[in-house]
């Protein structure tokens, strides 16, 4: 088995998304004001440069944290960590944001007084977005995209340009994204390798499918996800499987997800012995901040998880169950 350095996890998408990004919604690298942002609920205008901004995206506060944004209103996320930012972007955080727990609270959100509402990763309705675009523009997912399938580098990019920071998003994707290249390109026997991502819940196994941005960084890095999964792979960007279906999770390497409270269920899986990751050593155990990490897959997040996933990649996905790694638990 493999447990990750707590230094971090995963890591990001290609160059090519990146670009068709640019091209398709860049019309203001200058960030000029008045905004016009098309998505999924319709267009939303931003009058002026904002100086209030409110996330209501699970863990968006790591890319307004990356571009010099100090949000005034966050939503929380499993209570990892404080205001969902992870330590990886505390030093970040200059001033300590009001945060939203579990439902929505329109009436907190609209008390902060914001000047606009990043809501690319919330799970919001077109009845929620109605009542939100009564306290200030909101910034929604583009249309034919799902809540929580964004792309990281768009997410990133669309809340930047939002905010009037898209230069330096652009900045910091491109970097990233270098480093995903250079990282696969070093890496030439991962290309063709299987990898799933997932946990063990209620006794049965939740695999993260190729929609699903943790999947979409594996991607980068030059892994696939079993063909069984992708045979099986709807609108959702996870599918579970009863422990007696083996295939759609059978994969050389596989990332275990369920953090410190669900690593006796992942080591009690009944089909666990079968899968060829656990003959081959191919298994990677998440603590719980690395879990938090490979989640978020922010800006700020993202450098962090390839700093520490590559080198348990680099042993799990060798075949070789001798292959010391540190923080083995074998």
């Amino acid at each position: 088995m493999r447990h990750l350095r707590s230094a971090g996890l995963l890591a990001r998408a290609s160059g090519v998304i990146a670009m068709a990004l640019l091209s398709a919604i860049s019309p203001a690298l200058a960030q000029e004001f008045p905004l016009t942002i098309e998505h999924t609920f319709g267009t939303t205008v931003i009058p002026a440069k904002p100086q209030r901004v409110a996330s209501i995206d699970h863990g968006g506060i790591g890319n307004l944290l990356a571009v010099g944004i100090q949000p005034v209103i966050v939503r929380d996320w499993r209570d990892n960590f404080p205001f969902t930012a992870g330590p990886w972007a505390r030093p970040y955080l200059k001033s300590e944001p009001v945060v939203l727990s579990g439902d929505l609270d329109v009436e907190l959100i609209a008390r902060e007084n914001p000047d606009v509402i990043i809501a690319l990763a919330s799970g919001i309705d077109e009845a929620m977005y109605a009542k939100l675009s009564l306290i200030a523009p909101v910034v929604a997912v583009p249309a034919g995209v799902g809540n929580y399938a964004l792309p990281w580098d768009q997410r990133a990019l669309l809340a930047a340009r939002a905010v009037g920071e898209e230069a330096e998003a652009i900045r910091q994707i491109e970097a990233i994204n270098a480093k995903l290249a250079d990282v696969r390109a070093s890496h030439p026997e991962w290309v063709g390798k299987t990898a799933v991502v997932g946990g063990v819940y209620d006794g049965e196994f939740s695999a993260f499918n190729k929609l699903d941005v943790r999947a979409k960084v594996m991607a980068a890095l030059g892994f696939a996800t079993p063909q069984a999964l992708d045979e099986v792979t709807q609108e959702t960007f996870s599918i579970r499987f009863s422990p007696e279906i083996i295939e759609p999770i059978d994969a050389d390497v596989i990332v275990w997800y369920g953090m410190t409270a669900g690593l006796q269920n992942a080591l009690d899986y009944p089909t666990r012995p079968f899968l060829k990751a656990h003959a081959t050593g191919g298994e990677i155990f998440l603590t719980d901040e690395q879990v938090a990490a490979f989640a978020r897959t922010t800006l700020l997040s993202i450098p962090v998880t390839i700093e520490s996933l590559v080198p348990m990649l680099e042993a799990a996905a060798d075949g070789d169950p001798a292959t010391e790694v540190e923080g083995d638990l074998n």
